[in-house]
């Protein structure tokens, strides 16, 4: 395979752009991710606690459950999509252009869903709007983390990739914070006939926020120096990312997508988790306001231990702390759904800390740099991008799966979604095991191998 090695002969003197800047580009990537995820985990703990009686209301719970995960599913179907464009954006025009218009399509979609109608105002028009936006929401989040995590990744010292990286995760649980943070003071102040019927609505229409605050913070990141450098090339132009990657690297892609499903963890506990505890179909009774204080614990921290495995990841390489992660986090997942079980509170909050805040963190802190470094800078956004949907467009349906295999007046819930988990953690990791080991290496020798 050729590669375009052109850092060292073509010179850069657009003032900042021609050099590094780790700690600016963490700072974009960081709050960038926050306020794009805050609107996806918005929808997320909606679709979880609201949506099953205001836009599919059924007099079977098992069936509203479902309808309602399976559109939150639905914005992961349109993320390959959003992949391939806006990851050919990304690579052939530049990282800060892609994260500028994806940064402003999601808070439209996010703030369009706090102005649509319910079901009991227009009946299924409503749900097939609030499908609609959520594939808006999914194409546009396929390119934040491609792109983010590639900026940084390339502004970013050899020796520190993993810790600067991270930051861009780290900002995606800031959000999911914030999505949370604003829900709670709602669900538990107001009547619960008007949190459903106006109260839910407020925290979407404040995208309108991430619509200005998005473009104000993204115009002002520079792009890496190599990669202006190596854009100059009318090869670079001419090339589609894609068929490059299909052509150069598609067992490299196989397996970064089988690795995404490590996430299961996190379907497991802060989706499924959510509904099981909290549906009046499973009858374990608890409320929607403690379990968005036990999803509040669970990211604030990962908020803590992100930063601290990605600095450990520069240190120890990322593929031991990605299969540590995962398959402790999946044995783990059924002793968190089991606390749910025992109705104990506390003992989930314990539960949820241990799996979601440390565990899954170990995984989730350290793919992004290892799914960067898998891939040549010409694909970099590309391939990110497409092998990470991918694998949360299958993900995403584990929440739908686990209703379906363990409905409500089912027997040994925790046991089944469990060993289901582990099981579909096992697979993420052998991918992971198969997958060349970055450690010590730089980005030129990566560009090279």
């Amino acid at each position: 395979m050729t590669v375009m090695h052109r850092r060292e002969t073509t010179p850069i003197t657009d003032g900042d752009a021609a050099h590094k800047d780790p700690k600016k580009a963490a700072m974009s990537g960081w709050i960038g991710s926050a306020l794009e995820y805050y609107d996806f985990a918005l929808y997320s703990l909606a679709a979880t606690l609201l949506f099953p009686t205001i836009f599919f209301p059924t007099e079977n719970p098992t069936v509203g459950i479902i309808a309602s995960l399976a559109t939150y599913a639905v914005g992961y179907v349109s993320r390959p999509l959003g992949a391939v464009v806006l990851g050919a954006y990304g690579d052939r025009h530049g990282r800060k252009k892609v994260l500028v218009f994806a940064m402003l399509l999601m808070g439209f979609a996010t703030f369009a869903v706090g102005l649509l109608p319910t079901y009991g105002q227009v009946g299924l028009l409503a749900p097939v709007l609030l499908v609609i936006l959520r594939l808006i929401q999914g194409f546009a989040v396929a390119g934040e983390l491609g792109g983010a995590s590639a900026m940084i990744v390339e502004h970013s010292p050899d020796a520190r990739r993993g810790f600067f990286a991270s930051f861009s995760l780290q900002g995606t649980q800031v959000g999911s914070i914030l999505a949370t943070a604003v829900l709670i003071p709602l669900a538990a102040l107001l009547p619960d006939e008007e949190f459903h019927s106006w109260g839910w609505r407020l925290p979407f229409l404040l995208s309108a926020v991430v619509i200005v605050a998005g473009y104000v913070i993204r115009r002002r990141v520079q792009e890496p120096p190599a990669y202006l450098a190596q854009s100059e090339g009318a090869e670079t132009k001419r090339r589609f990312p894609l068929m490059d990657l299909l052509r150069t690297h598609p067992w490299v892609l196989v397996r970064c997508i089988a690795m995404t499903f490590t996430n299961v963890i996190g379907m497991a506990t802060l989706i499924f988790g959510v509904s099981y505890a909290t549906q009046k179909g499973y009858g374990i009774g608890f409320s929607s306001s403690e379990f968005l204080w036990v999803t509040m614990a669970a990211n604030v921290t990962a908020v803590m231990t992100i930063p601290a495995f990605g600095a450990l990841s520069d240190r120890i390489g990322r593929r031991s702390l990605m299969v540590a992660g995962g398959i402790s986090g999946g044995l783990l997942t059924m002793a968190y759904l089991w606390a749910i079980q025992q109705g104990s509170l506390p003992l989930v909050f314990v539960c949820v800390v241990i799996v979601q805040g440390v565990l899954f963190q170990m995984w989730n802190a350290t793919f992004a740099t290892f799914f960067q470094e898998q891939f040549p800078m010409r694909m970099r956004v590309t391939g990110f991008a497409v092998s990470q949907n991918i694998g949360l467009m299958i993900a995403s349906f584990f929440p739908s799966l686990f209703t379906a295999i363990a409905p409500p007046g089912s027997a040994n819930i925790p046991l089944v979604i469990g060993m289901t988990t582990l099981g579909i953690c096992f697979v993420s990791v052998v991918a992971t095991l198969m997958s060349a080991d970055t450690k010590g290496k730089s980005l030129d020798d990566l560009e090279a191998s």
